[in-house]
């Protein structure tokens, strides 16, 4: 394991999104293309590779979850990508997405 700085650390920028849709991505079986508000002018576009990983779609919208918020933008299956959901899977195959305990307001940052 490479240990960081606590300044490493900070560098990644991590807030609270609240998804207000969400599709798969045409052509692709992991695909997601979710829309994500931050409190910001307009809603992000998020491509994740979580489509076989949630069993109903419509269950993500309305909730809230952690995003890198500051990662360089990155184009997916023709499709630009303006952060990344944060999730776990572990060895016996079990994933879950990471939640807050409670409703907090979209952009707030995570310290």
């Amino acid at each position: 394991m490479e240990h960081i700085t606590i300044d490493d650390f900070k560098k990644v920028e991590i807030k609270i999104g609240k998804v207000i849709s969400v599709e798969k991505v045409e052509g692709s079986e992991k695909l997601l293309k979710l829309m994500v508000d931050f409190s910001e002018a307009s809603p992000r576009q998020i491509i994740s590779g979580i489509a076989q990983k949630v069993e109903n779609l419509e269950w993500l919208i309305g909730k809230e979850f952690p995003f890198a918020t500051n990662l360089a933008p990155r184009t997916i299956f023709g499709l630009e990508s303006n952060g990344m959901i944060l999730a776990v899977s572990d060895t016996e195959g079990r994933f879950a997405l990471l939640t807050a305990s409670s409703e907090v307001t979209p952009g707030s940052r995570i310290s």
